[in-house]
């Protein structure tokens, strides 16, 4: 028997497409048309704030839904030339900013030696910074190289900003960071 290739291809699409259709129908599955029925939206009557991701410096908007003076939703803007609705990885995540119950809430310090970990006051947290830094710039400061040229710098301190500073932040961060002479500066979003 002489069978072409149009009739091969023919038989096996619609042995094919009759094998699917019998495994669906011994498995319950019904093919009669299915209703679609639409879940309650989570962000139904909640109020809509515009807002920025606090990832990077692009600036993308975002709309935050409040209900009840909780977020219960973020996403991003449509009305935005920066990113039309859309958001990277990051931006996707910021709702677990706020809900994620692993998140720190208060200042924890490990005394040197110590094993294990104290929550103190932020204001003490605080000066104990800037102290440390007053120390150490103090130490370490390098007003001129050996050759005579002037650095005003200090070798001995590292600036690291994080993703989820803003620009201007970062412009105020590196204004402070450049007045104490601290030349080694770099942000994690590049690392």
């Amino acid at each position: 028997m002489q069978v072409s290739r149009r009739d091969f291809l023919r038989v096996t699409a619609g042995a094919g497409a009759g094998t699917a259709i019998g495994g669906l129908v011994g498995l319950g599955a019904t093919l009669a048309p299915a209703r679609a029925q639409a879940q309650e939206l989570r962000i139904t009557d909640a109020k809509a704030v515009p807002s920025i991701c606090p990832f990077c410096s692009v600036g993308c908007a975002t709309l935050v839904h409040v209900k009840n003076e909780r977020i219960v939703n973020i996403e991003g803007d449509p009305r935005s030339p920066h990113n039309e609705g859309t958001l990277c990885p990051k931006g996707a995540a910021i709702y677990q900013l706020h809900v994620n119950p692993n998140r720190q809430t208060k200042v924890l310090h490990r005394k040197p030696g110590a094993g294990g970990w104290e929550v103190v006051e932020r204001e003490w947290a605080m000066d104990r910074v800037a102290e440390l830094i007053k120390k150490t710039r103090d130490e370490t400061f390098i007003e001129k190289l050996p050759n005579g040229k002037l650095v005003n710098m200090t070798p001995a301190i590292f600036a690291l900003g994080g993703a989820t500073l803003d620009n201007e932040f970062n412009h105020v961060c590196q204004k402070f960071n450049r007045g104490l002479g601290i030349v080694a500066i770099e942000n994690q979003a590049r690392i």
